[in-house]
Order: structure tokens, then sequence, then C-alpha cells
């Protein structure tokens, strides 16, 4: 289940849309915000979020008690009216399906039909949220969608002057920039004294400086309204990174990051040793911490004990409750290959993806300590490899070992590939709960 917060001074609230597997949501929830309702339309997705205690509301509107389960609406967006929450909720999250701008994906951006931003700015109108957080994809900030994405950024910025049918975005962004620019000089008023105003910013991250261990880009959009008088640059200072790649590499050359990992063979640590950048091309800068690496979301983040190896010969499929967890299943037929190079324990995991089709061949395959002669590798030696559990996925996805994932291996990958990393999200739901905090609103 959601993680319940023991002691909050507030009952913050929250709904969550495009949930999909839960990363988001579980963010939100652990920064203190209750969830009211949830939306996903996935099959899987939606048998996720009940294992964990959503529950499928139906056409009926109820909001929950505390401690209640959760409300999932799991049908087309499109049908939801949300204006019942008018006013009872503190943060809007969600992330609109990313297929549209994904650099992976045919990339159609606001011309394809599954562009659910349209449906965020209603539910901005239509909830009037204190804060809203949306995530997506770093392909969000290509050039070509560049127009788009300003649109994005204005449309969230006055919600209520909503686009009418037979306009295009272009010609609604430039209602929108006249009335912004008219606003600023003083030749138009805002009759709502900024209560159904926002205040918008956005930043692309990288989830590796967050504690997350995976490297994994991505554009996170944050809202405010603008009667609650939020200090957005404090706002910024509240989310800036923590971790850094120097900072690992230091913990590598100084011996700190090996003394965590005592068991590693010698002959992969001097492969990575062998393997670092000069120290000229370092920029350290003073009190972040190291990118937490592949090795380290197996050996247990958050007192999560170590996962332990998959034998070879468990290559079958067969579920084993290996280290006493789910998931932790062994996959026969991975293969490395041109444009698909394998996860290295020593590094942060690369961007776990949904794929197309399920699991994206070679993108989910790790390299292990194991090595056997091979003469026309390097030095003599190559190094075994396998595909990536769906519990070792979930671990450099930050999800805790007790969350269920339903469906079979490639939906759980899916899941997984399309949600916010839980760390990443608690990073950014918990600023926006302190600002909400010292702008001195009340819930």
């Amino acid at each position: 289940m959601l993680e319940q917060q023991e002691d909050r001074s507030r009952d913050r609230t929250a709904v969550e849309l495009f949930a999909g597997g839960g990363g988001l949501a579980m963010a939100v929830e652990r920064a203190g915000f209750r969830p009211l309702l949830f939306n996903e339309v996935a099959k899987r997705a939606c048998e996720t979020l009940e294992a964990n205690g959503a529950k499928e509301r139906g056409d009926e509107e109820w909001i929950p008690e505390p401690g209640s389960p959760w409300p999932l609406f799991s049908r087309d967006i499109r049908t939801l009216d949300m204006r019942y929450l008018s006013g009872k909720v503190d943060v809007l999250a969600g992330g609109p399906p990313c297929q549209p701008f994904s650099l992976g994906g045919i990339a159609k951006g606001d011309e394809d039909k599954r562009n659910m931003f349209p449906e965020m700015f209603r539910a901005v109108r239509e909830i009037q949220p204190k804060a809203v957080i949306c995530e997506n994809v770093v392909g969000l900030r290509r050039k070509s969608f560049e127009p788009y994405f300003q649109y994005i950024l204005n449309e969230l910025s006055f919600p209520y002057l909503e686009r009418r049918p037979d306009t295009t975005w272009q010609e609604h962004d430039r209602l929108l920039r006249e009335y912004d620019a008219a606003l600023k000089d003083g030749r138009a008023v805002d009759p709502s004294g900024g209560f159904e105003l926002y205040d918008v910013l956005a930043t692309t991250v990288n989830a590796a400086d967050y504690g997350v261990p995976q490297v994994r880009n991505r554009v996170i959009i944050v809202a405010f309204r603008r009667d609650l008088g939020v200090d957005m640059k404090e706002f910024m200072r509240s989310v800036r990174p923590t971790h850094s790649q120097a900072a690992l590499i230091r913990s590598m050359r100084d011996g700190e990051y090996w003394e965590r990992h005592p068991s590693v063979p010698d002959h992969v640590r001097d492969r990575v040793m062998a393997g670092l950048p000069k120290q000229a091309s370092l920029a350290i800068e003073d009190g972040l911490l190291p990118w937490l690496t592949f090795r380290d979301a197996l050996a247990g983040l958050d007192g999560e004990p170590s996962l332990p190896p998959v034998p070879w010969e468990h290559l079958d499929r067969k579920e084993r409750y290996l280290g006493g967890v789910t998931n932790h299943i062994g996959w026969p037929g991975a293969r490395i290959y041109k444009g698909h190079t394998p996860n290295e324990l020593d590094r942060p995991a690369k961007t776990v993806k949904a794929g197309v089709h399920g699991v994206p061949g070679g993108e989910s395959v790790m390299l292990t300590d194991d090595r056997f002669r091979d003469s026309t590798a390097p030095g003599g030696w190559a190094y075994r490899h396998r595909y990536m559990t769906v519990r070792e996925t979930a671990r450099v996805m930050t999800f805790p070992d007790t969350w269920v994932l339903e469906g079979p291996r490639g939906e759980q990958m899916r899941q997984l590939g399309n949600a916010v990393p839980v760390r990443l999200g608690e990073v950014f739901a918990k600023a926006v709960a302190s600002a909400l905090d010292k702008a001195g609103d009340a819930p």
C-alpha cells in the first residue's frame, strides 16, 4: 500500500492523473499529500494501483476519508468530470503520456492524439489546485517542440482562458501572450486576484543528481497558484541537485565506494578504476553526495536487504523468491548488440525504458561480475550478461520491494519504464509542501 504518513500537521490532499504504475503517486503521498483520486486507463497499471490500495470508483463521485481506499477512475480521462474536487486539492500531479514527445518514438508532438496536456489544462481549470507537478520526457525540450513547450507553460499560467474548439493552439498561444503582456503593463487586471493564475517554472533534471541510481533525463514542470505568493526563486533553490558524478568518482578513488562493496572481485575493481576519467577533467562540487550506482541499488537503499545474484541455471522464467522478494526471476535470451550496450554495476543504471513492445532488448541487459576466458576479448576475458529482473529494475526506479506490480513481465517492465522514480518525485513533492507551508497556506 501507499505509505501512510503518521504525523501530519496538515491534511494535505492530492489528485494523480495518468498515474501509471504509481511512482509519482507514491512520491506525492510520501511528501504528506493524501490522495483523493487516481486516474489511469491501462489495464495492468490499474491492477497494480488496486493491488497497492486503490479502489475502482466507477461513475460515483466520492472523496475518501483518511485511511480509506483511494478512488481509481480507470477510464478515459476525457470522460472524467473533476469539478466536484474544486477547492479540495492541494496538489495536482501527473505525467501526461510521453510518446508524442519521446526521442524513442515517432515524436508527432502536439499533433499526436495521445497528447494529453489539454486534459491536464482542463483539470487545472476544474480543480483549481494550489500546486501542480507535471513530469515528462526530455524530448519535450527538442528544438522542434519548443514552441509547443512554451505554449504548455503559458496555458498553465492562465488556465481559465480556455481555448475555443475552433482555434489552433498557435492562435490560443498568441492570445495568452497578449494577455500576459497586458497584465504586466497594466492594460488588463486579473478579476480573480491571482486565484486563477499560476506562476510556472520548468526544469530539466537528471534523476541521478537526486539520489536515483539511474541516468534518467526528464522535464519537471511545477506551478503554484499566484494568490499564495510562493517565492519561486527559493523553490528553485530547494530542488537543486544533491548528488554528482564527480563525487562518485572521487569516492572510488579514495576507496569509500569499495569499502561499501567489499565483495567486489579485484578484477572488476581494477577494470572500473582503469576506466575512470582523468582527475583534471573532474569538476568537484563540495557538499554533493556521490551518484548511486546499480550496485548500490542491488545492495539496498533505504534499509532494503541486498538482492542475491540470480544463478545462471535459473534463467528459466520461474519465480523462486530469491532473497524473499517477488519478481526476482531469471530470464533467458539476453544479448548485447550494437546500439544496446549493457548496464554496468558500478555506474548508475541506464534509463529504464517502457519500450514499444515491452522489454526493449539490450537496454535491460546487465553485465555481472562473473567472467570467462575469451581469446577475442580485451585481456582474454569476457563478462557474462543477463537480463535484469523486474525487481532489480524496480530497485533502480527506487520502488520499494513491497510495491506490488501486476501483469506479466513485459507489462511490469512497461509500467516501470513509464514511471517517475520515487526518489525524484519525492524531492519535488516535498519541496512543494515546504513552499506551501512557507507561504502561510492553510489546507
